[in-house]
């Protein structure tokens, strides 16, 4: 990914941070032919020499996972993004998007049997902590039916590259301006760039 210095985050919790709270990214893989992706849930786990490893799941009717193999994949993980206006500027510009951006390479495997259901289990539990559902309530028959109908995978990352584009760039002035504009919108978007552009400002 194309990231103008001023723009690279390379503080590696920053980052962690960032892919756990916004852990729906698109995967993207080749099958030879073209290029796939997928959107999914997904977990960011860190192993205690820290390594990284992204752990998810896909229908097996979706022919993506049949793609996996020696290659590398790319996972793309989006924050909040908005359109900046240059009216916003106390200078004559244009217009900019401002965003945040983390792309994660890796190789992928398949993941199967009781580390499926481990990575399954661990996915339900996280989302359902205030209630009694689990995987391990339900009849394991049933279970283990819905499992077959599913391709596990694990991402052993390689490297991951960061770009938050938060008018960086930008005088005091410009930036706390841009900031009220973003807030007065009252969109979730604008929000989540403005609350960036806050605790990112240098």
């Amino acid at each position: 990914m194309y990231i103008p210095k001023l723009y690279r985050e390379e503080d590696r919790e920053k980052i962690l941070e960032f892919l756990r709270a916004n852990n729906f990214p698109a995967l993207v893989t080749h099958d030879g032919e073209k290029s796939l992706a997928t959107h999914l849930p997904v977990e960011v786990i860190e192993s205690e020499d820290g390594m990284l490893t992204v752990l998810g799941h896909m229908s097996r009717a979706n022919p993506q996972w049949r793609s996996f193999g020696e290659q590398e994949v790319l996972l793309i993980f989006q924050g909040a993004h908005t359109y900046i206006s240059p009216r916003w500027y106390g200078h004559v510009n244009v217009p900019t998007w401002n965003y945040m951006m983390v792309h994660v390479y890796g190789k992928v495997r398949l993941v199967e049997g009781d580390a499926l259901y481990s990575l399954l289990s661990h996915l339900v539990k996280k989302h359902e902590e205030s209630t009694s559902y689990s995987l391990e309530g339900l009849p394991q028959d049933f279970v283990q039916k819905e499992m077959n109908g599913v391709a596990g995978f694990a991402v052993d990352v390689t490297r991951v590259e960061a770009g938050y584009k938060l008018s960086q760039n930008r005088n005091d002035e410009d930036h706390e301006n841009i900031i009220r504009e973003l807030v007065g919108r009252g969109d979730e978007q604008s929000a989540g760039v403005a609350k960036a552009m806050r605790e990112r400002r240098w």
